[in-house]
């Protein structure tokens, strides 16, 4: 191995293509976005060179801060619930379910190979309120109170959106985090144990720590699947009512597709792509400090 890892050209020819589907795929298409956003136009009535004027335009455009507000707000809630949610059902794998815990994992972790229209449909018919009465607003007339339209405010529907993305993804990370929890060694466990920690005690001193590097795997892979959703947006709302569920992925395609503006639909990509990479880096560094601390 040592010998295939030294020669250069070995490594050329076991890297090589996948370098270079990945180029294809991946860094191609990422320049040729970053190139658009210079022009204006579209395949069909061609490109005119406007400079900066994009970026000048993106500056001032309500409804970009608007969006950049919504998948900010969305993609902390939704990892928070999801990553908590995820840590506490790999708890209940590990501690109380233990060995019989195989097929609650199985159960709990269905939603995520649902499709996403699916779901969506199964959450519009149970917090439907016309023109049949849904689950939950059934419930609630059965306590005497009235029907929430709850596609009809953008903060009710920020809430099914939430509970949605959240329910079908915490079984990902719940087993995620279970994976990294039955990691740690079974006698620091014990020696913990014999020396009186139980409980939440156990669990905020010595399985926390010892389970923070794939917390924070499950913290960066949540965030950037929340920041730039765009399915459940669009199978859920569309972005309604107006444009109060409108995240920065579904202004994009709508402005690069529907309004057939390619330049300034790939200025709003672009900005996506630096906040996906300010949080994540942001995220990395701060739990490196708290690690270095620690």
């Amino acid at each position: 191995m040592k010998h295939v890892l030294g020669d250069k050209r070995a490594i050329a020819i076991l890297l090589g293509p996948a370098l270079l589907v990945y180029t294809a795929v991946m860094l191609v298409p990422v320049l040729w976005s970053l190139g658009y956003t210079v022009f204006e136009g579209n395949t069909i009535i061609g490109f005119t060179f406007v400079g900066f004027d994009n970026f000048t335009r993106l500056a001032g455009d309500p409804k970009v801060w608007d969006a950049v507000l919504f998948t900010l707000k969305y993609a902390l809630v939704v990892t928070v619930g999801q990553v908590f949610i995820g840590y506490l059902m790999s708890l209940l794998y590990v501690f109380v379910l233990k060995k019989s815990s195989n097929i609650v994992r199985t159960l709990v972790f269905f939603p995520v190979v649902l499709p996403t229209v699916a779901v969506a449909l199964l959450f519009q018919k149970l917090f439907e309120v016309a023109p049949q009465t849904g689950v939950v607003n059934s419930i609630i007339n059965s306590f005497g109170g009235e029907s929430v339209d709850w596609f009809g405010s953008g903060a009710n529907a920020f809430l099914v959106i939430a509970i949605m993305d959240i329910w079908r993804s915490i079984g990902f990370y719940g087993v995620l985090l279970y994976a990294g929890i039955v990691e740690i060694p079974e006698d620091t466990l014990e020696s913990a144990r014999l020396d009186g920690a139980t409980g939440w005690g156990l669990v905020r001193h010595i399985v926390l720590p010892l389970s923070l590097p794939v917390l924070l795997s499950a913290v960066i892979f949540s965030i950037n699947g929340t920041l730039k959703v765009f399915d459940t947006i669009i199978a859920l709302t569309n972005g309604g009512p107006g444009n109060a569920t409108s995240p920065l992925t579904l202004y994009m395609f709508q402005t690069s597709f529907s309004y057939g503006e390619y330049g300034y639909g790939s200025t709003i990509a672009l900005l996506l792509t630096i906040v996906c990479l300010l949080v994540t880096v942001f995220i990395f560094r701060s739990s490196r400090r708290d690690l270095t601390k620690a």
